[in-house]
């Protein structure tokens, strides 16, 4: 590399419930540079977990950290050339990379949701990653098969 890495700026909590990971989901979920309105969204869709959620004895950034936990990948398949022919090869993901794709595919699956505000998709997706259903989880599985199914590929791991 010619240029040094960049170094990781630190996050700052985010208000309401003073975790770093919230601020980080929410700066994933902002569009266009609106981090007020992207908070505001995030904030209403807890309310709504709050509202809807079964299991009294989890609040709704408990619930919010396990659906997130639930879409955690931990195994992925890579594209390797090898003498002409690609193969897909599984290998363990870093923690930083497990936390980002899980948020990733939690927010667009919630704006791929058939429900009215932004607030209601995500906390629809959050319920259902809570409970291990819905697209973000669904996805999770898919990953796994597939590094499943390529397993006899390991062998060429770099």
């Amino acid at each position: 590399m010619r240029k040094k890495q960049a170094k990781k700026r630190p996050l700052l909590p985010d208000p309401r419930f003073n975790d770093q990971l919230v601020t980080r989901f929410v700066n994933m979920m902002m569009w266009d540079g609106k981090k007020s309105i992207a908070f505001s969204v995030f904030y209403d869709a807890m309310d709504i977990v709050e509202a809807k959620k079964t299991d009294e004895a989890k609040t709704a950034l408990e619930l919010w950290k396990d659906a997130l936990s639930n879409v955690m990948p931990h195994v992925e398949v890579r594209s390797r050339r090898v003498g002409g022919a690609t193969f897909q090869i599984p290998m363990q993901i870093r923690p930083d990379r497990k936390i980002s794709t899980a948020m990733k595919w939690l927010i667009s699956y919630a704006r791929k949701r058939n429900e009215k505000g932004m607030a209601l998709k995500l906390a629809g997706e959050v319920l259902a990653a809570s409970k291990e259903e819905g697209a973000a989880v669904k996805k999770r599985m898919d990953t796994h098969k597939m590094a499943e199914a390529n397993k006899a590929f390991s062998h060429f791991r770099f």
